[in-house]
């Protein structure tokens, strides 16, 4: 069996729905579009399906044009902020920084729809948040993203966490960027350094999870209250945590297409 890509996913807005890409452009701090736009409080700390479930019932598509959110059948574009928009501070775990503010009407649509105060941030300058240095280079910098440019997941682990559970779960619950076939099951928590189609990755560390992995990926329910992640935890436990998937870096731009064939060129 070919080690391949089997699908690329993008989220423009962090905590909301995902769509699936047949190929994307990769920049240094991600695939184009994802997660350059993030819902934050009154005050700027981010929202995530942590807080507020409903955001899973969220869709959205960005372009270079900006932003356009779905929730039933009520639609919403937020242009791409011009330049001289009001800036606000924002927070996303222990980061703090400056984005521009999307225009009123997109942020009263939205929290009409949150049913909650809130506002939409757009990052417009992608190198302004670096990545932890602990685990990357100063060149290296990453969107709202909760730490790292990509995730990639592998399918053999989700079959071996799905034999575990006696409700089986997708791959859209743990939010991967790139999913990969062809590897053994929880090969991607020993993962340093891989090529996928013609770009070169580091794999700083394994992703670990929290609860929104519980949570259904179309309604923001938690049809199984603590699943999957009680069973993850009790067969993919390492020092990090409950982890599952690996993070990556980008060590360059590139493209990604469904189909790319995927080699592990160094591990732990």
């Amino acid at each position: 069996m070919i080690d391949r890509v089997e699908s690329l996913h993008v989220y423009p807005v962090k905590g909301m729905r995902g769509r699936s890409l047949v190929s994307t452009g990769v920049a240094r701090h991600g695939i184009v579009h994802d997660r350059r736009w993030m819902v934050t409080d009154p005050d700027g700390a981010f929202l995530t399906q942590r807080q507020v479930a409903r955001l899973a019932q969220f869709d959205a598509r960005a372009d270079e044009a900006g932003l356009t959110m779905r929730h039933g059948e009520r639609s919403c574009l937020a242009a791409i902020p011009p330049k001289g928009a009001d800036r606000i501070t924002v927070t996303i775990w222990n980061d703090v920084m400056s984005a521009v503010r999307a225009d009123a009407a997109s942020e009263a649509w939205l929290s009409d729809a949150l049913g909650r105060a809130c506002r939409l941030a757009y990052m417009d300058d992608p190198d302004m948040r670096p990545i932890d240095p602990e685990f990357a280079e100063p060149a290296d910098h990453v969107g709202f993203a909760d730490g790292y440019p990509l995730l990639a997941a592998n399918d053999a682990s989700l079959a071996s966490l799905n034999a575990a559970l006696d409700h089986p779960v997708g791959m859209e619950r743990f939010r991967p960027s790139v999913t990969i076939s062809g590897l053994p099951a929880w090969s991607e928590n020993s993962w340093l350094l891989l090529r996928i189609g013609t770009m070169m990755f580091r794999a700083p560390k394994p992703s670990t999870r929290c609860v929104v992995i519980t949570r259904d990926q179309v309604t923001g329910e938690t049809p199984h209250p603590g699943e999957p992640l009680r069973t993850l935890g009790r067969i993919n436990r390492t020092e990090d945590g409950i982890v599952f998937g690996a993070n990556l870096i980008p060590l360059a731009p590139g493209t990604l297409a469904v189909g790319d064939t995927v080699s592990v060129l160094q591990e732990t």
